[in-house]
């Protein structure tokens, strides 16, 4: 192999290998999220119950609710789907459906299941698809990952799918039947979540629309 043979092969590694890393440690300030107003990706993933979700069937019963969680050990995220299935009734009366959304493997999901009451469905983001297609995901820093994985008990490489530990922004979007984005809440600062009074709002708005 000749030497110019050789150096372009080692470029093309490290160039991969670049490409690589960037995909899984992609900072939070670099996260942003889908904009209202751009189509929302389909996706399919498993259930507590490995039954596979398919976004597109759903979507023809009425508008959804998909909310991103990070995972069962997280306070906020409890307290955050606690709230929800304490107004599930009123968000669900209008046909809606409502989803969470975590890179936690389906086991774990029982546990959310167990902490919060959750009635609603819960699925598995295998290899963190769902997050990256919604421009959610990011790689936390390593003090978070000692806070995360030791002090809350998260153990991140063996709830998740793989070991690159990502995780999501716990936003909440609401796509209509046409599979449009028509509102988002996205706040970087994990503490911040959607409040069932804006969801529903956004939901009267979205009914409005449609008439």
């Amino acid at each position: 192999m000749s030497a110019f043979k050789t150096i372009a092969i080692t470029f093309l590694i490290i160039i991969f290998m670049n490409n690589a890393t960037s995909q899984t440690t992609k900072k939070v300030e670099e996260a942003n999220g889908l904009c209202v107003g751009v189509v929302a990706p389909a996706f399919e993933a498993l259930d507590a119950n490995g039954h596979l979700f398919t976004l597109e069937r759903v979507l023809k019963a009425g508008p959804v609710v998909i909310i991103f969680y990070r995972g069962f050990w997280c306070p906020v995220c409890n307290k955050h789907l606690g709230a929800i299935q304490d107004s599930l009734k009123m968000i669900e009366k209008s046909g809606v459906k409502v989803i969470a959304i975590s890179p936690e493997k389906p086991e774990y999901l029982d546990k959310m299941a167990e902490k919060t009451g959750a009635e609603f469905t819960l699925l598995y983001d295998e290899g963190y698809q769902i997050a990256k297609a919604y421009d959610v995901n990011f790689a936390p820093d390593k003090m978070q990952l000692f806070t995360y994985n030791v002090v809350l008990g998260g153990k991140l490489k063996e709830t998740h799918s793989d070991d690159t530990q990502q995780l999501p922004i716990p936003a909440t979007y609401i796509v209509n039947q046409d599979g449009m984005i028509t509102w988002r809440q996205f706040d970087r600062d994990y503490k911040n979540r959607s409040s069932v009074k804006d969801i529903l709002t956004a939901l009267e708005e979205l009914k409005q629309a449609d008439k």
